[in-house]
């Protein structure tokens, strides 16, 4: 085997779970190869170079072999090489999710308890009778 379709190789690489998601995928433009946006029908050969974009992860690899089947992850693994400007970049961006700090722990109050609750309904119980829209005679 020569050539094998675009799709076809990333779902058998496992970088997508189904070969309709690798699919949807390259017709997104989410996925180059030797830089150009492609098509899923685009014809991928050995050497060629495959960029895509996983989430916030950009990975570079070089196709080594085709398989038309999708077999275990060690064999799944060895159909590509990922650059080593990639591994840095994909370890960067790991280390900057682990640093970040935690979304839940920016906010400041959650949902009220009951008691909560019950003040917030009194104030606005209270803030028609304040506020109206009549013109108040002085």
């Amino acid at each position: 085997m020569e050539k094998l379709r675009i799709d076809k190789w990333l779902w058998a690489a496992r970088f997508y779970k189904t070969r309709s998601l690798a699919s949807e995928e390259v017709g997104k433009g989410r996925v180059e190869v030797n830089g150009q946006e492609v098509k899923p029908a685009r014809e991928l050969k050995p050497g060629d170079t495959v960029t895509l974009r996983q989430g916030p992860v950009i990975r570079h690899v070089v196709v080594r072999g085709l398989s038309a089947m999708r077999g275990p992850a060690p064999v799944a693994q060895g159909l590509y090489e990922e650059t080593a400007d990639s591994l840095k970049a994909r370890e960067r961006a790991a280390q900057q999710r682990r640093d970040a700090p935690e979304p839940a722990l920016s906010i400041e109050q959650g949902r009220p308890t009951k008691r909560g609750r019950r003040e917030l309904d009194d104030v606005q119980r209270n803030w028609g009778d304040r506020w109206s829209a009549s013109l108040d005679e002085y």
